[in-house]
């Protein structure tokens, strides 16, 4: 009977694909520039693009979060995936002798830190351009609870896409129907949580988040070995 791997090994595996990632992205700077860049245009145009009255605009800055960290994470998914696919490094991380759902967390931690970064650069720069206090700890948790699910969504799916030819306009056309519901609720609890509206009407957005982030997770450690294999 074959050995079951340990904890551990889980554990050291998973933190390996993470530091190689890491240590990649510190070389090159292809994924982590890009979002950056990309998150920075949003904010700028977005800023002299449209000018509203401070009601208005307090009321759409949830949103135009969300759409700038979005789309700079679907850019960072599709990039990261097809480096490991350029230089079969997926081939080699899967035949390596590791459990391949520590593979799968691996890559969604680093993923989960290239967002954060870009989180962590722009909201400043959200909170100077709009005049609005983004440093608020309910804000801060609903991006973590909304960047969860979405990176972990999205690495599942760049593992398909990277596959085919069309892997850069394919990922977002499958990710973002499946993600709606968790980027449906963080715009409403960051608006919300922007407004200082009680806790009642934004508990149930963060509990819906939570549910759909544990589905995501349990559906990736079900699929992803047999994504992988075929």
């Amino acid at each position: 009977m074959p050995k079951q791997p340990s904890l551990t090994s889980f554990w050291k595996a998973m933190w390996a694909v993470v530091w190689k990632d890491l240590s990649a992205e510190r070389r090159s700077r292809e994924i982590f520039s890009v979002m950056v860049v990309f998150s920075l245009l949003v904010v700028i145009i977005s800023n002299f693009a449209l000018d509203l009255n401070p009601k208005t605009q307090r009321e759409i800055t949830a949103g135009m979060l969300w759409i700038t960290f979005t789309f700079a994470g679907t850019l960072g998914l599709n990039r990261s995936m097809a480096i490991e696919k350029e230089n079969n490094c997926l081939d080699g991380l899967l035949l390596s002798p590791v459990d391949r759902t520590a593979i799968l967390f691996g890559k969604v931690i680093g993923n989960l830190l290239f967002i954060f970064m870009v989180e962590i650069i722009v909201l400043p720069l959200f909170s100077i351009f709009n005049n609005i206090n983004l440093l608020n700890a309910g804000l801060l948790i609903t991006l973590v609870l909304g960047s969860i699910g979405y990176v972990v969504v999205g690495t599942f799916l760049s593992t398909i896409t990277v596959q085919t030819r069309t892997g850069n306009i394919l990922l977002p056309i499958l990710q973002f129907p499946i993600i709606l519901p968790v980027i449906i609720s963080a715009v409403r609890a960051s608006t919300f949580f922007l407004q200082n509206q009680p806790m009642e009407l934004i508990w149930p957005n963060l509990n819906l988040m939570i549910a759909f982030d544990l589905i995501y997770i349990a559906l990736g450690v079900i699929f992803f070995d047999y994504l992988v294999e075929e």
